[in-house]
């Protein structure tokens, strides 16, 4: 009796689908994709180097999980999001103050404006 294909099995169904797939690199795959607002950025980071255990850990067996391309999404977006979230505190607090202070805020400025005004 031959062996029925299993729906994992199918390329094209697998493109479409999310069969075969590991659970963590669909999570992975969906937080990459809102990482895009930074916010989510380390979430998508670390499911995506859980998704990416999971799917090595996976290979020797019989049924292999795949989704190794949303994990790879999740951590690459994840790591950019969460590398500019940790950039902007830090900008803040080493150029914020001399940026957001003028140095001599009490003295006119080099410059006047002359307007000329009818009488």
């Amino acid at each position: 009796m031959p062996q029925a294909k299993k729906l994992g099995d199918d390329v094209g169904m697998r493109l479409l689908l999310p069969v075969g797939r590991s659970g963590w690199a669909i999570a992975a795959g969906y937080a990459g994709l809102f990482a895009l607002l930074l916010f989510p950025a380390p979430i998508a980071l670390i499911l995506g180097i859980v998704g990416w255990r999971d799917i090595r850990r996976s290979r020797g067996t019989a049924e292999p999980k795949h989704g190794m391309g949303r994990v790879v999404f999740a951590l690459i977006t994840g790591g950019l999001g969460t590398a500019i979230l940790i950039a902007i505190p830090v900008a803040i607090l080493f150029f914020g103050k001399q940026t957001l202070v003028p140095a001599k805020a009490h003295e006119s400025p080099p410059y006047q404006v002359n307007v000329p005004t009818s009488r």
